[in-house]
């Protein structure tokens, strides 16, 4: 039977209610909202420190990496010209940091080109924080890499130990080093995630080969060493993947056995001698329009390597045009852009013999040519 309040007409379930809800309340008041008086204890001493034990192998062996392989890598500061428009005073302000590795006991020192481009005046802080100017030796933008000379001593240059790109496999454990966002000497550490990418360069050219990896590399890591496990340069990190341009775990460095052909001959010559058939080719609009699969020889220069093959190019005969030879193949690769050209050539040096397949007049024939050096 329910109960009635004193006007014998409603029960008391709202009195109920508000009752538990208060009870509810305090609770809740006990023991979130009741203010905690904080204890002082004048005795009050440090912790015991737990005992760690020896570090674990791996961990020692990076450890190791590190402290043999970061005294060859730098720090680079470009520098550019501004003049003031009001004064007309030339002043110097940064435009960009990277990352760079001492090459040999001479002070020529490797990084990217993109990292130096149309800079006024280049410094590179070794190691020790000693801070030297830099000229550029050379340069090969197509490849991004770069060569600079500091007149530091010898005995404060350690060159980095060279590896091999060739033989990587995925899932290999690999290492940065650089300066990511002007930070001294960072390390990140990952794998090699997949080989033989493609990435465009700084000039368009496509680079192939390229290392893929997750070790974080961000803005200011340009330009410094990817390493293996036994800290030997396996590459160049270069660019990342990112559309916020940091780091999401997809890196890539140009392979060290594209640095190690590259280098020496912009130490040599200041720039890359690349070989060249001494021909002129149509741009590939034209050869789509003309419904040409190959290269379409337009001009053949006089004296090269492939005049002397007998190449021939295109020519107004009794006012009839007649086309040039087309470029179908080099040495059994075949060739339908300009990119495949280019990137064919660039297996080969100066003075070696290629052989191409030719198309002319409707018939196929192969010729062997001695490769010039580009103009």
């Amino acid at each position: 039977m329910a109960s009635y309040n004193s006007s014998g007409n409603r029960p008391f379930r709202r009195n109920n209610s508000l009752i538990i809800l208060l009870v509810v309340l305090a609770v809740l008041w006990w023991v979130f909202g009741r203010p905690i008086r904080p204890i002082h204890n004048p005795d009050a001493t440090p912790r015991p420190v737990t005992a760690r034990g020896d570090l674990a192998g791996d961990e020692k062996n990076i450890i190791e990496l590190f402290q043999n392989a970061s005294p060859s890598v730098v720090y680079i500061t470009s520098i550019e010209l501004r003049r003031n428009l009001f004064s007309l005073n030339v002043y110097e302000i940064p435009k960009g940091t990277g990352s760079g590795f001492i090459w040999d006991k001479q002070g020529r020192i490797v990084t990217n080109y993109h990292v130096i481009e149309d800079a006024s005046r280049v410094q590179v802080t070794l190691s020790d924080d000693t801070t030297w100017k830099a000229v550029l030796v050379g340069a090969a933008p197509d490849k991004d890499i770069a060569v600079l000379q500091i007149s530091a001593r010898t005995d404060s240059l350690q060159p980095i130990l060279i590896g091999e790109s060739e033989n990587l496999l995925v899932g290999q454990k690999v290492v940065a080093i650089g300066n990511p966002f002007g930070l001294d000497h960072t390390m990140t550490a990952g794998i090699v995630s997949a080989l033989n990418r493609e990435i465009k360069s700084v000039n368009g050219q496509t680079i192939q080969g390229m290392i893929q990896t997750d070790a974080a590399i961000n803005p200011g890591n340009s330009g410094g060493p990817l390493l293996d496990s036994a800290g030997r340069l396996i590459g160049i990190n270069t660019a990342i993947y990112s559309p916020a341009g940091v780091s999401a775990g997809i890196g890539f460095a140009v392979p060290v056995d594209v640095v190690n052909q590259v280098v020496p001959e912009l130490i040599k010559h200041g720039r890359l001698l690349r070989p060249a058939l001494g021909v002129s080719i149509a741009n590939e609009r034209l050869a789509a329009r003309l419904d040409i699969k190959g290269m379409l020889i337009i001009k053949v220069q006089p004296g090269s390597g492939a005049e002397k093959a007998g190449l021939r190019g295109t020519r107004q005969v009794n006012g009839e045009i007649l086309l040039g030879d087309i470029i179908e193949s080099i040495n059994g690769n075949e060739i339908l852009s300009y990119d495949d050209l280019r990137l064919e050539l660039d297996k080969y040096q100066v003075g070696e013999k290629i052989t191409l397949k030719i198309l002319r007049d409707g018939k196929h024939f192969q010729t062997d040519i001695i490769l010039d050096a580009a103009g």
